[in-house]
């Protein structure tokens, strides 16, 4: 059966939709495309597709020495130019010497280049404090996204109420309800706290448990942190409670942790799911089963195209893990120019390289600038009648909650639109603004919201907060 008869079959077909609208830049510009090709007039220029967080398409600038390395290592002939420094030089000479053959187009391990797992592992024991990393227990993948298939791969089994049961959050990113939906799992639904910044509250978790058992076997739980689409980064408690709730429930742990380098709000902190288990002590470090992802895609790189991962897991079976190597084996290698350039994402420049200040010069600068837009987006929307938008704490996103009149919501469902889309759609069309429905992400019934990314640059974002405001004003009139 094919993905979308198996989507429709589970009464996902709007949810799966979505997802694969949000992982193209055009997304629903062929809405707008229709819309032209019958001579209707458009009072725009340019289509901002602010509906994907896609950095680079945003007009985020890449890490020059990321680019200068990857540019050694696809064509070696330029070691002999003057013009590239000699850290990228050396970094470049090191990735090449550990592939087949000296070159970036060979085939690698399965499980990834040795040397860069080595480097992954010694990226994590630095962040978490000296933790012990085994590089044998990182597995290099095509974006973060490859490496939580393949787990949910591994773990979902069962029919019937024996069927794998997987928690995820709601709102949630839509890969995991279509994956969950293609492999025939039981999705189970947790709701995070809107009027708590989109916290995650351990009795919702409970809730959600206890009902899942009625008719499915729960085995999974998923915490993506920083949030997409909610842009929350839970505290070091709420960590230690799901910690502590997993082991009690024997469920296996999957952080998503892809937005760790994003976080922006005064008082937030990013914690790694794997710090806070290894401080808890033995009875949580030696038991619970985790895997943890990251991402090349996100963060200050922005690098999606390169489809660049990791996931690391934690008290995997030996037996269960010599069948996620088979799992991976079958995919060949994940590509060999994301795994150099994830190298250096877990080794960037040291402070006594020539890179050094440049490379940190630009860091700074990203991560500054996606600081100012989340408070920035927060400051404007909260001006707007109808609209509500929690503290962006971290990630690269907004989910603001609209407020519809019953009027709008009474035409919506007259088109056979769910009220958000026929809110989003109508905002593309007027004012050429490319926004996500909040039903694409999952919501509590009665509440509206959208996505949107926090990625234009700030003089555009300011345009586009300016449009969603006035667009906001007039539709709430139009339909009151």
């Amino acid at each position: 059966m094919s993905k979308e008869g198996t989507v429709k079959k589970t009464g996902k077909t709007v949810t799966f939709l979505l997802y694969l609208c949000s992982l193209v830049s055009s997304s629903l510009t062929p809405f707008l495309h229709v819309q032209t090709c019958l001579g209707a007039k458009k009072p725009f220029t340019e289509v901002i597709k602010a509906n994907i967080g896609d950095a680079h398409a945003m007009g985020q600038k890449p890490i020059t020495f990321f680019r200068q390395v990857l540019a050694l290592c696809s064509y070696p002939a330029l070691l002999e130019d003057s013009k590239f420094p000699e850290d990228a030089k050396q970094r470049a000479r090191r990735i090449l010497e550990a592939c087949g053959g000296h070159s970036i187009g060979a085939y690698s391990a399965s499980q990834g280049i040795e040397c860069i797992r080595q480097d992954v592992a010694r990226y994590i024991e630095k962040r978490d404090g000296g933790i012990p990393s085994n590089p044998d227990n990182i597995y290099l993948s095509t974006g973060a996204s490859d490496a939580i298939v393949t787990i949910l791969k591994l773990l979902v089994c069962g029919e019937g109420r024996d069927r794998t049961g997987v928690m995820i959050s709601i709102p949630q990113y839509p890969l995991y309800s279509a994956a969950l939906a293609d492999l025939g799992a039981v999705q189970i639904n947790y709701y995070l706290d809107e009027d708590n910044c989109w916290s995650l509250n351990i009795t919702e978790l409970r809730r959600a448990l206890s009902a899942a058992r009625e008719h499915c076997n729960p085995r999974v739980l998923c915490i993506i942190n920083p949030g997409n689409p909610t842009g929350q980064v839970q505290s070091r408690q709420c960590i230690e409670d799901v910690i502590r709730f997993a082991k009690e429930e024997h469920l296996f742990l999957m952080a998503d942790e892809v937005y760790q380098d994003n976080v922006y709000a005064e008082g937030c902190q990013f914690h790694s799911f794997k710090k806070v288990l290894f401080e808890m002590g033995p009875e949580y470090s030696n038991t619970v089963e985790m895997a943890s992802f990251h991402s090349t895609s996100k963060c200050y790189m922005g690098e999606c195209g390169f489809r660049g991962g990791y996931m690391e897991v934690i008290n995997l079976d030996p037996e269960v893990k010599a069948q996620l190597i088979k799992l991976v084996s079958v995919r060949l290698c994940p590509p060999v120019p994301g795994q150099a350039l994830l190298d250096l994402v877990v080794n960037p420049p040291q402070p006594d390289e020539p890179s050094y200040a440049t490379f940190m010069k630009e860091r700074t600068a990203v991560l500054s600038a996606l600081a100012e837009k989340a408070r920035l987006t927060e400051q404007i929307f909260n001006t707007v009648p109808g609209i509500t938008c929690n503290p962006v704490q971290g990630a690269m996103y907004t989910f603001p909650r609209i407020t519809l009149p019953q009027k709008a919501i009474d035409k919506a469902k007259e088109l056979g639109l769910v009220p958000d889309m026929f809110y989003c759609m109508r905002l593309l069309d007027e004012e050429g603004i490319c926004l996500v429905p909040g039903s694409g992400f999952g919501q509590r019934e009665g509440t509206y919201h959208f996505r949107m990314t926090i990625l234009p640059p700030t003089e555009k974002l300011k345009v586009v907060l300016q449009k969603i405001r006035e667009f906001q004003l007039h539709f709430t009139q139009e339909f009151s």
